[in-house]
């Protein structure tokens, strides 16, 4: 994924003032997380598009500490579950309890009720947990005992988990992958990062007292809204469009995939190009665009046969493959 660069901040409330801001974010979360700006940069275009992400990486690589940065960094309400085995999905979205003093039922709003919902290991949940978020990512409401309840917004779920090769963990179904707009892989970081990491620590860093190392919030709510009015204007052409469709049908005639890209994904994948395209400072889209994003929009909507698997296949290089492929608009 490539870097963006800011622009011009303008009066509070405006594109350049907003994309100034959310590219500010990137500066503050470093204070606390090491080489980690395709990510940070991932959560930004996900704010953008009203998406979610999909964190995924060994532990101990700041999967958590990162969206924790996030959430300081932002104007939000932020809270974080943490999923375990015995968690139900009533401590996700909230249970009718009865009040002795009315003699009546009242709803118990859950975690999930905030802007900025942390799902810690959301795969270390049984999958009747897991669905329990469909809803609320999807149709962005809670519905509990027949009556919907709208989540406010902005609303962006950022979960973190384990690979599944991993002990204790609950593959995610097809069905919750593709409500994440984004899959971020969380690599081992470089010596060199690994070294400032140790460096910092050694320094007094404490990764659960996010104050004391100086985060403080860069963008607002107004700030997100002024973004994404702006990214809503980004120009996308026909010859884009054509481009972003082939990508997804070649992915469904992949000797390699048993499952290729739906039109959902497609439609993923056009959004996120959009917010890349704003977020470098150009109103319009560009193929280079589409490539960027490609493999963090599409990596977790396809599916690879046994066999292509046990050659070594990954998803990531099928996709590579694609896209080196595809004839790519002028």
């Amino acid at each position: 994924m490539m870097d963006p660069t800011t622009d011009n901040a303008g009066p509070v409330g405006n594109p350049g003032a907003a994309r100034a801001s959310l590219e500010s974010l990137r500066a503050e979360i470093a204070k606390a997380v090491v080489g980690q700006d395709p990510a940070v940069t991932g959560l930004v275009v996900a704010l953008l598009c009203r998406g979610h992400v999909l964190l995924e990486g060994v532990p101990g690589v700041a999967k958590t500490l990162l969206v924790r940065a996030l959430a300081s960094a932002l104007e939000l309400d932020t809270k974080r579950i943490q999923f375990t085995p015995d968690l139900m999905p009533s401590d996700v979205t909230g249970s009718l309890v009865y009040d002795t003093r009315s003699a009546e039922f009242r709803f118990q709003p859950g975690p999930v009720f905030t802007n900025l919902l942390l799902a810690d290991e959301i795969n270390r949940t049984p999958p009747k947990t897991q669905s329990s978020l469909l809803e609320a990512m999807e149709e962005r409401q809670v519905t509990v005992d027949g009556t919907p309840r709208p989540l406010p917004d902005p609303f962006l779920v950022a979960a973190t988990q384990n690979p599944v090769e991993y002990e204790g963990t609950y593959p995610l179904p097809e069905a919750q992958l593709d409500r994440f707009l984004l899959k971020l892989t969380i690599p081992l970081p470089s010596r060199q990062d690994e070294i400032d990491v140790l460096t910092r620590h050694a320094e007094g860093f404490n990764p659960r007292d996010l104050h004391a190392a100086g985060l403080r919030p860069v963008a607002t709510a107004a700030d997100l809204e002024a973004a994404r009015a702006a990214v809503a204007k980004t120009t996308i052409s026909p010859e884009i469009t054509a481009y972003v469709v082939d990508i997804c049908r070649a992915t469904r005639e992949s000797p390699s995939l048993t499952l290729g890209v739906s039109p959902r994904g497609a439609t993923a994948l056009l959004a996120t190009s959009r917010a890349w395209a704003w977020l470098t400072g150009r109103d319009y889209v560009i193929p280079d665009d589409v490539k960027a994003l490609a493999l963090p929009t599409l990596r977790h909507r396809v599916q690879l046969r046994p066999e292509a698997e046990m050659e070594g296949v990954t998803a990531d290089s099928v996709i590579n493959a694609i896209l080196a492929h595809v004839p790519v608009p002028r």
